[in-house]
């Protein structure tokens, strides 16, 4: 009776230390860690410091109001521009002394090392830039989502864009980082184009080096080809230097350039750019955005930014917003699904699978089993107008971004095989002038 008894005890000893521990697990932390990822060094740290600029604002505004749940956000950032290896270890680093959650990467090759690593540790990651549709289409993730759009998105809207603009073109040349986002997203261009006009012929397809500063032989090469069309979908420094270099040779009057990630560079280029260059913002960012640049919320941020930076935010600046408002809607969710409970770092991964967020253009949804957010798409033509010292967007259309990526289970190749160009067609909005 004695033994029984003492095992009785034991048992309950035991589930006391047990529910402990579990309503320990669940009760607020001090802080939310959180590790962020971006090209604080190189040639793209022109695109990745200002989002960091971006962080610092939307943190200090969030934990200023309260944090989340009476939470507040600690940031520590991580230097993309030192390559993949140091920044897993930089991020295995952060897992071990506590951090659960991640806003990474910039670099396409960057999130496909992060990704499934993410996954291993049990880290919820948030895809806040990364453009490569390959991440999420070849592996499916409890702990990984993004909340912008994908290549596959950004790619169909641009030749949906050029098509409209320049339906007669029948030459195209194509000039891209060598890297995963370069080589991915010319294939989708390429895909896509071919089921709305397989005639195009394509006479060059160059690679620089990412990071490249020199771009005189592609340029000469672009001279002799003279095509109707230019294609890059570089970014960051490596465009910047490729579009100064081919203007100041007379590159854009003999070709239309299309340049889907050009939004992040029109102050920086200035004068460089001239009209006539058909800009995307992969997404619909923007600090003149037709439809929220007069929103109070919009112009108080873009406000605020240029006091601390000297510059309009950039494409870059706006997926970071959607990326910490979308963290912020997907814990608050998280927290009213466990009854108004401090979640763990699963359930808040499980309600960012379906949520609902907006930035500073139109609302974003997650709501599919691979994470992948939907976001509408912008995408004009570039003018001179006497308030900007830099070329602006005109003739600009938003397409709506639910129909424009594969459907879960499919891969972006597949599905542009086989897709009707009249159900993206549909996807095109009203067009807005400047």
């Amino acid at each position: 009776m004695l033994k029984k008894t003492m095992r009785l005890m034991a048992t309950a000893a035991f589930a006391g230390i047990a529910m402990s521990t579990n309503a320990f697990a669940q009760e607020k932390p001090a802080e939310i860690k959180l590790g962020i990822s971006t090209f604080l060094s190189g040639s793209a740290s022109v695109f990745g410091v200002p989002a960091r600029h971006a962080a610092d604002l939307l943190i200090s505004d969030i934990n200023a109001a309260g944090g989340i749940d009476g939470v507040k956000i600690v940031p520590t950032y991580i230097d993309e521009g030192g390559g993949g290896e140091k920044l897993l270890s930089e991020y295995r680093r952060l897992a071990e002394n506590g951090t659960r959650v991640f806003l990474s990467a910039i670099s396409s090759g960057n999130c496909n090392i992060i990704a499934p690593v993410a996954e291993d540790l049990k880290t919820l990651n948030i895809l806040w830039d990364c453009g490569t549709e390959k991440v999420l289409e070849e592996k499916e993730y409890k702990y990984v989502v993004r909340t912008q759009a994908n290549a596959t998105a950004e790619m169909v809207a641009s030749v949906l864009y050029l098509l409209k603009t320049k339906p007669d073109f029948k030459t195209l040349a194509i000039v891209n980082q060598d890297y995963a986002w370069g080589r991915d997203s010319r294939e989708i261009f390429l895909a896509t184009l071919k089921r709305f006009k397989p005639d195009v012929r394509v006479v060059a397809e160059m690679f620089p080096k990412f990071g490249a500063a020199d771009f005189s032989t592609e340029i000469s090469r672009l001279q002799a080809l003279r095509p109707d069309v230019i294609l890059s979908t570089s970014w960051g420094g490596d465009l910047d230097n490729f579009v100064r270099q081919a203007s100041q040779r007379n590159l854009f009057k003999n070709s239309t350039f299309v340049l889907p990630l050009a939004e992040s560079s029109l102050e920086r280029l200035g004068s460089a750019l001239p009209e006539g260059v058909i800009v995307g913002a992969r997404g619909d960012h923007y600090f003149l955005h037709p439809e929220t640049k007069d929103d109070p919320k919009h112009q108080a941020f873009i406000k605020k930014f240029r006091e601390k930076t000297n510059a309009y935010p950039i494409y870059s600046v706006y997926h970071m917003v959607q990326a910490i408002h979308g963290l912020k809607a997907g814990y608050e969710k998280a927290i009213k699904d466990n009854g108004g409970k401090w979640p763990s770092t699963e359930q808040v991964a499980a309600a960012m699978h379906d949520v609902q967020f907006t930035g500073f253009g139109r609302s974003l949804k997650i709501d599919r089993a691979d994470g992948q957010a939907y976001e509408a798409q912008l995408l004009g033509i570039t003018k001179k107008v006497p308030e900007y010292p830099f070329a602006v967007l005109d003739k600009m259309i938003i397409y709506s971004g639910d129909k424009l990526i594969a459907p879960v289970g499919k891969k972006s190749m597949e599905w542009l095989s086989t897709v009707e160009p009249a159900a993206l067609k549909a996807e095109e909005g009203k067009q807005y002038d400047h």
